[in-house]
């Protein structure tokens, strides 16, 4: 499929070219009637020439759009800022995805959306951000699994009308991890003690300083149950599932083919076969413009070494996230 310039796009760059051409030509040449054109007659005619290329391009980029579908990508474990707390990690600002599915919602040129998504997951709040944009766009939506779209990756897919991945690809794991880390032996050790000043019995539940009740449990298990719910009608809907067949998967990671047996997955394919699909749903030739957000200077730099975990689609975020209960880090996974 074209990813630039239409033919009438491409006409009309050509007409305003030869058009100013030959009007540096009459306007240096013939009506001077100079017998033996000058080097400044040269000169202004071909600067003339890159004028008229110059101001066509722009009329055709207003009269012909070159493009007629938006691709937005969601690359890297999913976060508000596209930091991962205080442990960098190659993480992706949920904030600018959004941004820029709202402004090819704005364009009035664009009549389709394709997300690219490479992601293992992240933070519950952004990566719900992003399923609402998606859900909110006015057109027909695809996503299309490179590698991994598990987790958070899959909560935004399943916004799309239909979702493609590639043979090979990780889809799936959907599911909640709630974490933290127990430092209050090796507190006790360092001759670190605890002392606890708060208002409210669960303030300081899953601080890592202080053993875990049980009452505490059974509070943190049931916010990871309440982001677990949400995650599974969120599937049920978008997919046309039951909910006890989102649940009855358990949170696995399923191949592309195998994703596409349990529901998960339309078809499997090339980026080709997205185009070729959004194309159908247009009834036009899929033009592609990226209106994928760059990433910042802090994203670029935590863009190293992937975890085994994101291999996986563990859905790894960070070590401590902005879905925190004091010190809890909950994740999709």
């Amino acid at each position: 499929m074209a990813r630039s310039s239409t033919a009438g796009q491409g006409f009309v760059v050509a007409l305003g070219t030869v058009t100013a051409l030959v009007a540096g030509y009459a306007g240096f040449v013939v009506v001077p009637r100079i017998a033996d054109v000058s080097v400044w007659s040269v000169f202004f005619i071909v600067a003339l020439g890159f004028g008229g290329l110059f101001v066509s391009q722009r009329i055709a980029s207003a009269l012909v759009s070159p493009y007629n579908t938006a691709e937005v990508s969601v690359d890297g474990p999913i976060t508000r800022d596209g930091t991962g707390g205080l442990v960098p990690t190659p993480g992706f600002g949920a904030d600018r995805v959004v941004d820029a599915i709202e402004a090819a919602d704005e364009d009035e040129a664009v009549n389709a959306l394709i997300v690219r998504l490479n992601t293992p997951g992240g933070e519950v709040v952004p990566s719900d951000d992003i399923r609402r944009a998606v859900a909110e766009f006015d057109g027909p939506a695809v996503a299309y699994a490179t590698d991994v779209c598990a987790s958070g990756g899959y909560w935004i897919a399943s916004a799309c009308d239909e979702i493609y991945a590639r043979d090979t690809s990780l889809v799936g794991s959907i599911g909640v991890i709630g974490s933290r880390l127990n430092a209050k032996e090796a507190a006790e050790n360092l001759g670190v003690e605890y002392e606890r000043l708060v208002a409210g019995r669960y303030k300081d539940a899953g601080n890592p300083l202080k053993e875990t009740d049980d009452e505490e449990r059974e509070y943190l298990q049931g916010l990871i149950d309440g982001f677990y719910d949400v995650f599974v009608d969120r599937v049920a809907e978008g997919r046309g599932m039951t909910e006890e067949e989102v649940r009855d998967t358990e949170a696995r990671v399923y191949l592309g083919k195998e994703a596409v047996d349990s529901g998960l997955v339309d078809e499997t394919g090339t980026y080709d076969d997205v185009e070729d699909r959004v194309g159908d749903m247009i009834e036009a030739d899929a033009e592609v413009r990226e209106f994928s957000p760059r990433r910042s200077f802090r994203e670029q730099i935590g863009g190293g070494a992937r975890s085994v975990a994101y291999s996986f689609g563990a859905g790894v975020a960070s070590v401590l996230g902005d879905d925190d209960v004091d010190g809890y880090d909950f994740r999709l996974k």
